[in-house]
């Protein structure tokens, strides 16, 4: 069901959307899709985060996108830099958006956004460094059981 969640194309306009997120800021950001979330949501994103080793950036700026889809969660998580910076509610209004998009079933527009959003804040904090900035980690969505 996680991979199929999203068409191809659908698929293709997210990893666009990371893209163009990232081409305005060193951050990273990553979306991650499984059919199961066991326990807490948040810590269930955490362990994705760290298998994914989002924690490996230079500046500790890496944003994931956490859904489970048959147990209907998300979670927003943050690294410790770019969590010093944005405002304390910031992860919690981005996912108040998305949920109100996904109540209407719009997937892909939710998540879109959300990585706008997410990518705003980056820009702002973690400006591209140029040709010296080096895309961490893939751009691709990850998927698991």
């Amino acid at each position: 069901m996680a991979k199929k969640l999203f068409s191809d194309e659908e698929k293709k306009q997210i990893v666009a959307a990371i893209r163009t997120a990232e081409n305005q800021t060193s951050g990273e950001i990553q979306v991650h899709i499984e059919n199961h979330c066991r326990g807490d949501v948040l810590d269930r994103a955490a362990e994705v985060f760290e298998k994914l080793k989002m924690y490996q950036t230079a500046q500790r700026n890496g944003v994931l996108f956490y859904l489970a889809v048959l147990d209907h969660k998300f979670a927003i998580l943050g690294d410790a830099g770019i969590n010093r910076v944005v405002p304390k509610d910031f992860w919690e209004s981005i996912k108040d958006h998305m949920t109100s998009r996904f109540k209407k079933g719009e997937f892909t527009l939710g998540l879109i956004d959300g990585i706008h959003s997410a990518g705003e804040q980056l820009a702002a904090h973690f400006p591209h460094q140029g040709d010296d900035d080096e895309n961490e980690l893939s751009d691709e969505i990850s998927f698991g059981a």
